[in-house]
């Protein structure tokens, strides 16, 4: 994998591969990896008229009661189309109840105000039943640049713990075990945390203009010392991933980082200043999405479009399964 690397105070960049990583760290910094394993969060479904529908999993309800999650539903087709193309799914009024793969049942709680195609679902089954089933039925949320199909493990890092995600963590996936250990080895250190990355794309303007959504995160005591220590021994906070990034920001936002479960809502941009975040390893965003403004938050658009010009040149890959670009001093 390719690793552009991109300094936020000189706009000067260069080419490299995720094995120079170690290069650009030093001892003392601290690493901070999501490790939330992703589901198979689309679910081929019918209405209640039998329509064929797919359901896209948006986000577990962090709440006691029986298992909810907001989903956002399509109408017929796959993922080999895009999704601004798919036709648009049948009404689903609140008491609308869906069947999934034939044993499976899901009744609609709410619509989202921000569009009737973002619902939530209270399933009817409890946990020790809903979970096989949604292994079972589901797969891998996929999108049409893509030439085949995934498989589960196909979006999964290396370092998966929690079904949390909704879609892969994907700036974790180069980084193996043993380059985790080299890292360590040469005085990085490592901390890990669990967001439930949610959907990247939807095909609808309204809910697409309001991503991300929120998202539910937890960051252990543990993290929350490693962050400490780094910090008193002059090292940098290096976040793997934008889902990283909105975890500790939000855990964070009276000025002190605090360990335990909440809600991201921050949507982050050139006017936050991060807390806690020093330095993002992440994919290649393109200008206008969520993922991009949020790199504004480490780095000014005026040398993101040109570091992001040249790698579109020199033939960068994109997307969860593309390179990898690091923005740090």
């Amino acid at each position: 994998m390719r690793l552009l690397s991109l300094s936020p105070r000189t706009g000067a960049f260069s080419d490299g591969t995720v094995a120079d990583l170690p290069q650009h760290l030093r001892r003392g910094d601290l690493l901070v990896l999501n490790d939330a394993a992703t589901l198979p969060a689309s679910l081929p479904a019918r209405g209640p008229d039998g329509q064929e529908i797919e359901l896209r999993l948006a986000g577990q309800e962090d709440a006691p009661g029986p298992p909810s999650f907001w989903a956002v539903v399509f109408g017929p087709g796959g993922w080999r189309e895009r999704t601004e193309d798919r036709p648009a799914p049948p009404a689903l009024p609140v008491g609308t109840w869906i069947t999934i793969g034939g044993d499976l049942r899901a009744e609609v709680r709410a619509l989202s105000s921000l569009s009737p195609r973002l619902v939530l679902l209270r399933f009817a089954a409890a946990d020790d039943a809903l979970w096989p089933a949604l292994y079972r039925h589901g797969r891998p949320v996929q999108y049409s640049y893509l030439r085949e199909p995934l498989a589960l493990w196909d979006v999964q890092t290396p370092f998966h713990a929690r079904p949390w995600a909704m879609e892969m963590p994907s700036a974790g996936r180069a980084l193996t075990l043993p380059r985790l250990e080299e890292l360590r080895g040469r005085g990085v250190s490592l901390a890990w945390l669990t967001h439930a990355a949610g959907l990247s794309s939807t095909g609808d303007a309204a809910l697409d203009a309001a991503l991300p959504l929120p998202e539910r995160y937890e960051v252990p005591e543990a993290t929350v010392e490693a962050v400490a220590r780094a910090r008193a021994a002059g090292g940098r906070v290096v976040a793997v991933g934008t889902t990283v990034v909105r975890a500790l920001e939000s855990a964070a936002q009276d000025g002190r980082l605090r360990a335990g479960r909440g809600l991201a809502t921050l949507r982050i941009d050139g006017g936050f200043r991060p807390r806690v975040v020093d330095g993002l390893l992440t994919g290649l965003h393109e200008d206008g999405t969520s993922h991009f403004e949020l790199l504004k938050a480490f780095a000014p658009a005026a040398f993101l479009e040109p570091a992001l010009r040249h790698a579109a040149e020199a033939g960068y890959l994109g997307h969860e399964f593309g390179d990898a670009l690091l923005i740090h001093e």
